[in-house]
């Protein structure tokens, strides 16, 4: 199995679907995946076969090498068009995210003050005064959330905590007041462990989904699918037909929407 273990605390920069050059900014160990959730479909893997041996990188340690990085691609003239907190597991989680936040957007007004800062969550830390507050500063808050139904999230996303509920994360999501982006991946297929079939394509997840929407009321929708080697095999990519109809659905209640195949 392919899998992608990203360096610490920076990596990159890297070209992406979503969001263009990015430069990654990674507050997990660089050995290894921390999240809170434990998604089939993961390019990190699953939780249980990376476990790290290092720590987090600390907030001094981000702040120094991202400067130093900014630097480097500043007298090369190619500053990157975002930076990214992505990597081997969610950043929200990290104790000192607020005060990283705080140093990078001081960083970016220092060094390039055209790129966007972006973060990419799975929304389970967001009920934290410090977090949501930080979040509410990036240029993209981008959150996911990929349906409404309970059973599949826990067959698909796998949520580490027993105390998640997806209604309590739409409120919070809701409390952005339209500062938000969603971001949200179609597939299908099956589990192979299982046989058991996996499809959020369909009426039954897209519909309330889209009405979870309307009440976020979110600046934009990302959705998309599967595009490097998942660690459960039998999971497949939603089809561009498939991706571009969601799209359309979500455009026509009044929200921006992108598809990525």
């Amino acid at each position: 199995m392919s899998t992608i273990i990203y360096p610490s605390p920076i990596f990159g920069p890297v070209h992406s679907r979503r969001l263009g050059i990015s430069l990654g900014i990674n507050l997990m160990p660089g050995d290894g995946k921390i999240c809170t959730f434990d998604c089939l479909y993961c390019e990190c893997g699953l939780n249980k076969d990376f476990r790290p041996s290092m720590p987090r990188p600390t907030r001094k340690e981000v702040a120094e090498s991202l400067e130093k990085k900014l630097q480097e691609m500043s007298k090369d003239n190619a500053l990157p068009d975002v930076l990214t907190f992505a990597g081997n597991g969610e950043p929200t989680a990290h104790p000192d995210f607020a005060g990283i936040i705080y140093d990078t957007i001081s960083l970016r007004n220092k060094y390039c003050k055209e790129a966007k800062v972006s973060v990419l969550s799975n929304a389970t830390m967001s009920y934290k005064k410090d977090v949501h507050e930080a979040l509410k500063l990036v240029d993209n808050n981008i959150q996911k959330l990929d349906t409404i139904d309970a059973d599949f999230i826990r067959r698909i996303d796998r949520p580490v905590s027993h105390t998640y509920d997806v209604n309590k994360v739409i409120e919070e999501l809701k409390a952005f007041n339209g500062h938000v982006i969603i971001q949200t991946i179609f597939l299908t297929g099956k589990d192979d462990r299982d046989g058991v079939p996996i499809d959020n394509t369909g009426e039954r997840y897209v519909k309330p989904w889209i009405e979870a929407l309307k009440e976020i009321h979110p600046e934009s929708v990302m959705i998309y699918t599967i595009d490097r080697e998942t660690p459960i095999k039998g999971l497949k990519k939603a089809s561009r037909e498939q991706l571009d109809a969601i799209r359309d659905r979500v455009i026509a209640e009044g929200i921006h929407c992108t598809a990525s195949y």
